[in-house]
């Protein structure tokens, strides 16, 4: 459905405005199917980014404050995520021995396993958006170049 009928807006100010606000309403979109993706699992799309960060670093650590920087969510609460991943057992956090202020945060294997659950899930999620391996760069280029990148 083209975002004039989904918002029921027929004009917009410019081309501009319409991919702007075509490009929230669908940022929207995306992050509530997520939630209903992860719901089943006890998780939130914020959670599994943590979890996805752990695994790239497993099994070596990272501190709360470099998962915070590779987070796509900026504005999450890391500190709280955390502490809600380690009451699920999904990760663990050690004191760190060089600095005892910080953490050491590791995924633990049941966060491995809820991972590798979601793994066939993921790749539904990754064909949404309904767009061949051209389609999905060339989106991926704009996005890079509306950033600036």
């Amino acid at each position: 459905m083209k975002i004039e009928e989904e918002i029921r807006q027929p004009k917009f100010k410019s081309a501009n405005e319409k991919a702007l606000i075509n490009l929230i309403f669908t940022s929207n979109w995306l992050h509530n199917k997520q939630q209903e993706l992860f719901k089943p699992y006890g998780i939130t799309p914020q959670q599994y980014n943590i979890l996805r960060i752990l695994k790239g670093q497993h099994p070596s650590s990272i501190s709360g404050t470099e998962i915070k920087n590779r987070m796509l969510d900026k504005n999450s609460d890391v500190s709280r995520l955390l502490d809600r991943l380690v009451i699920k057992a999904l990760i663990e956090k050690k004191t760190c021995p060089i600095d005892k202020r910080a953490s050491d945060v590791f995924i633990t294997s049941a966060g491995l396993t809820l991972l590798d659950k979601l793994a066939n899930k993921q790749k539904e999620m990754d064909m949404i958006l309904s767009l061949n391996k051209e389609e999905a760069e060339q989106l991926s280029n704009l996005l890079d170049k509306s950033r600036g990148t």
